[in-house]
């Protein structure tokens, strides 16, 4: 019974690690510091890349995830760390699975 009452009593705040505001998505991030600062269109960025314009065109637009292989990539065209990339994947994701735990009541409020 104690613990049920603990529960109840959770904090509406996300935990630890998991960001309080909602982050940029690592793809429109990319489109903002480093793809129109150079003047690049998605076309261009995604030929200096070795991706498909429709891969970079999805990541830009938040469809897809900054995958690993992205990251590194975009770190040797850019010259921008390869960790930077996935760690606001990781933001991105965690304050993403946050907000499904909250919005399906499996995590209490």
């Amino acid at each position: 019974m104690r613990r049920a009452t603990a529960l109840k009593l959770a904090p509406a705040l996300p935990p630890v690690g998991v960001p309080l505001r909602v982050p940029t998505h690592p793809g429109r991030l990319l489109a903002r510091t480093c793809l129109q600062p150079l003047s690049l269109n998605q076309s261009e960025a995604a030929r200096l890349l070795g991706l498909s314009r429709c891969r970079l065109h999805e990541l830009v637009h938040g469809q897809r995830a900054m995958s690993p292989d992205t990251a590194i990539r975009c770190a040797r065209v850019f010259h921008v760390d390869a960790g930077f990339w996935l760690a606001q994947q990781a933001a991105w994701d965690s304050s993403h699975a946050w907000k499904r735990l909250r919005a399906a009541a499996s995590f209490p409020h």
